[in-house]
């Protein structure tokens, strides 16, 4: 298999075959993250990726699982994505889900039957880092779009029946009153939004990153372990809709904690509340244990 640079995917497509179709993130101006500076943006051409795809196929034999790289694969135009959806079915019988990272701005880019277009042909999955639901926030960290049109993106993709997993960051807000409101934010939109899926993650200051550099000029101080929990069990108390996977066994976090909202709401509650009330790090995910 070929690829350039550095390859990312969500921790739940670690059975799927990794397909480039596009080189770093069309964005790529987070303040938090950094998996795509080593990288500029650019679309393959369909003729790699049409070559890769058939080395996979001459490798694997047959799969049921694709994962569509780099860091927003919605991104390309519609028409070589139906392509590339069209190849990958014709390939690969057995195929029964592709997935890719979706950023706002490129979601919001397609019309409602694009989106459709897309669902249809076999993209059935969509992972849409929504950070937080807190709109000053989101311009602080220089996500690119409002909370509105972050919330509009996520229903879009909801209503064209993708199965929509969001990504938020605890300690995204850093210390003080703010890291109350970002949680209550976040659990707003997450009620609006109705992804299947929402997956926590732990803020972790990456070198060469504006946060990275915040951190290290004292313009932004990190939450500590418990601080982290208490967002996260303020995101629990406020999320309202039902069914919904929450998933916080991220290595970045400092407690891993899955489970299904509404059922296992105060389930999840208490074990955060066990570890509030102890203190005892020993609960917790050492620094060495964590990372991204």
């Amino acid at each position: 298999m070929r690829y350039e640079g550095n390859i990312f995917r969500p921790f739940s497509e670690a059975n799927s075959y990794l397909l480039q179709v596009t080189i770093g993130c069309s964005h790529n101006r987070c303040t938090f993250c950094g998996m795509y500076k080593d990288k500029k943006y650019r679309v393959r051409s369909l003729e790699e990726i049409k070559t890769d795809i058939g080395m996979a196929k001459d490798y694997y034999g047959d799969l049921e699982k694709v994962f569509l790289c780099d860091g927003d694969a919605i991104a390309v135009e519609t028409d070589m994505l139906l392509e590339i959806l069209d190849t990958l079915y014709a390939t690969f019988p057995s195929l029964r889900h592709v997935g890719c990272y979706v950023g706002p701005e490129s979601t919001l880019a397609k019309s409602m039957s694009e989106l459709a277009a897309l669902r249809a042909a076999g993209l059935t999955k969509a992972y849409l880092g929504v950070e937080t639901g807190d709109d000053q926030l989101l311009k602080e960290i220089k996500k690119g779009v409002t909370a509105d049109e972050m919330l509009l993106a996520g229903q879009n993709l909801v209503n064209s029946g993708y199965n929509l997993s969001t990504m938020v960051l605890l300690g995204l807000a850093g210390k003080g009153p703010r890291s109350r409101e970002h949680a209550i934010a976040t659990a707003e939109i997450t009620n609006k939004m109705k992804p299947r899926y929402l997956a926590a993650l732990t803020v972790t200051p990456v070198p060469g990153t504006t946060l990275f550099r915040q951190v290290q000029r004292g313009e932004f101080q990190l939450l500590d372990p418990f601080e982290t929990l208490e967002e996260m069990k303020i995101m629990f108390e406020n999320i309202t809709i039902d069914n919904l996977k929450f998933v916080g066994s991220h290595a970045s976090n400092y407690l891993p904690i899955k489970g299904t909202l509404q059922k296992d709401k105060q389930e999840m509650i208490d074990t955060v509340n066990r570890v509030l009330e102890t203190r005892d790090p020993s609960y917790l995910r050492s620094e060495k244990m964590r990372g991204l």
